[in-house]
Order: structure tokens, then sequence, then C-alpha cells
């Protein structure tokens, strides 16, 4: 009994720990959308301009600038919920997939995007989903694929959006497709590392542990 106790205990603060930085990187872009919407500022020049070298800083600075709050609450809970997944379980590598997720996308994008500004931090939910659902399939874990599927679901374009619809799209589906193909690289990666078959154990182990831009 004391056992179950002990695992319930470390879940409810497993859970608590997982929202932390989901939560903090998610007020971060409310913020910064703020003052960018108050002050009137043109935040959209730090965003990833392909193949110059001003363009660089958007590597680090895209997914954190948006064009209006469409494009923000459209990006908000789809981020919310799979970097959360992320967090709760993968604890271990949960900052290497963010921040490589991060890196990766936006450096791709500079080396194969359009010329023309990139921002919005929809290619991380293209990473995330890719990761979160292809890990579901390489470990069997049902629960990781149904988190993708319920952000499929909220997140209703997600397949059409990393097509080029139209020539002149101010959808960044390079941003799109590169981020997904991130993920799935990662989930590769990491496929022996993290939550495995369920019979495996997992859960108890480590229980133990305490047009000016284009939008994407």
């Amino acid at each position: 009994m004391s056992r179950k106790k002990d695992i319930q205990r470390n879940n409810k603060l497993r859970l608590k720990y997982s929202l932390i930085f989901p939560t903090f990187f998610i007020i971060l872009i409310w913020l910064i959308h703020i003052v960018q919407n108050t002050g009137n500022y043109q935040f959209y020049r730090w965003g990833i301009y392909p193949l110059h070298i001003s363009g660089l800083k958007g590597i680090i600075f895209s997914p954190l600038i948006h064009k209006d709050y469409l494009h923000l609450i459209s990006n908000t809970i789809p981020l919310f919920v799979l970097s959360w997944g992320i967090f709760y379980f993968y604890r271990t590598l949960a900052y290497q997939v963010f921040f490589l997720s991060y890196l990766f996308s936006g450096i791709w994008v500079w080396f194969g995007g359009r010329e023309t500004y990139h921002i919005g931090a929809s290619g991380l939910v293209y990473a995330f989903t890719a990761f979160v659902f292809l890990s579901g399939i390489l470990r069997k874990r049902t629960e990781l694929m149904a988190l993708a599927l319920v952000v499929v679901f909220l997140y209703g374009d997600l397949i059409w959006g990393i097509f080029p619809l139209t020539k002149d799209s101010p959808i960044s589906y390079e941003t799109h497709f590169l981020g997904a193909l991130a993920g799935i690289i990662l989930a590769f990666v990491y496929r022996y590392e993290g939550p495995q078959k369920k019979d495996e154990n997992w859960e108890d182990e480590e229980d133990d542990d305490i047009d000016v831009e284009n939008l994407n």
C-alpha cells in the first residue's frame, strides 16, 4: 500500500513540475506579443530571414514572435499541450527535445525557406506532434499517440500545413515541414530512452526519481 501511495505522490509531483517550463514559455510569448501590440513595435524583423546574416537571429527569436492575437492563440493551446506531454512523459529528455527541435527547425528554415520573414511557434508544434506520435508508435504507448491525435484534432489544418497550397501563401509551410522532420529524427534518435513498453514497467522505475512575414 505504501508503494502505491509513493507512486501516486510522485505522479502528482511529476505532473506539477511538468507544467512549469511549458507555462513559463507560453507566458513569455504572450508578454512579448503584448509588448509588441501595445507599443506598436515591428518585431517581425527579428524573425528568420533565410540566407541573410541579419536573419540568423531569427533562429532564436522567431518562435517567440507572432503577427496578431489570432496567430498567437492558434499556437498557444497545441504548444502548451504538447510541451506539457513531453515534460511529463520524457522528464530526462524534455529539455533536449525542446531545444533541439527549436534549433534544428530554425536552422533548416534559414537554409531552406523562402526569402521573407518567418515568425511564429508552430514549427515547434509540428516538431512536438511528430515526436510524440512517432515515439508512441515506436514504444507502443497508446497514450502518447492519443496526445498527438488530440492536438491534430485541436489544430485542424495540421496535416495540410506542410504543403505549399499556393505559391504566395503567407503560411510558412517550410517551417511546418522542417519542424515535423526535426520531430521525426529526434523520435528515432531517442527511441531507446524515456518511456518504453508498458510491460517494461518504466513508470514504476521512473517514479523512484524525483506578407510581411511567413507565419508558422
